[in-house]
């Protein structure tokens, strides 16, 4: 079993994934800036973080084996500059390769970097006007995600919903593939859990929907 940090544990696909791997026996590092709600387990450790903040991160990363980053934020966020995305990440992406932590696995969302390419004409317009700032921002995320040189997979899911696991999700890892969907944050959470022994996807950013 790894020891595996979740960053943004406390709520969304972050809370439904540290859940999950706990129910997989892996040993869970909670780091969020409000503690999730999860009932006392010895193999959870919650550690209060800010992504933002470099030192926090370090202490963080140190001693685990794998790092799933999970951050979101909301409507009203995505109003001004978004930078959350980004900042973290290069926080995070130092902090690993500092400690020798060499895998990664992170959610972006279906619209970031070249996956945009593949949004139709009747929703691209909507998309940008609504979440162009956030996305601009995953995009940048990707780029330092992928130049990093860590062991990273990054997971890009349509259209979140709160329905249950039921792991008939599709992973679509060829471009031509690639098109919008729906997919649950428990779903998202199955893959990201089963990424944490599985191989085969490193350096590939697949998209995730039904």
């Amino acid at each position: 079993m790894a020891r595996v940090l979740i960053v943004g544990a406390s709520k969304g696909i972050g809370f439904e994934t540290t859940l999950q791997a706990l129910a997989a026996g892996h040993q869970v590092r909670a780091f969020a800036r409000s503690a999730p709600r999860i009932k006392a387990d010895p193999r959870l450790e919650i550690v209060k973080g800010n992504a933002l903040k470099a030192a926090d991160l370090e202490a963080a990363v140190e001693g685990v084996d794998v790092v799933i980053q999970t951050l979101g934020i909301g409507f009203s966020d995505m109003i001004g500059p978004v930078r959350l995305f980004s900042d973290s990440t290069r926080h995070l992406v130092a902090a690993m390769q500092k400690h020798g932590v060499r895998r990664l696995i992170a959610v972006t969302g279906f619209g970031a970097g070249d996956s945009r390419s593949s949004i139709n004409l009747l929703q691209y317009g909507p998309f940008v006007l609504v979440f162009g700032r956030a996305y601009d921002d995953k995009s940048r995320q990707e780029k330092l995600i992928k130049e990093s040189g860590l062991d990273w997979t990054i997971a890009r899911p349509g259209v979140l919903t709160n329905g249950h696991k039921t792991r008939e999700y599709r992973v679509l890892v060829d471009k031509k593939d690639w098109r919008n969907g729906l997919v649950s944050r428990e779903d998202v959470a199955d893959f990201l859990v089963r990424e944490i022994d599985d191989r085969s996807l490193i350096g590939k950013a697949p998209v995730l929907i039904y």
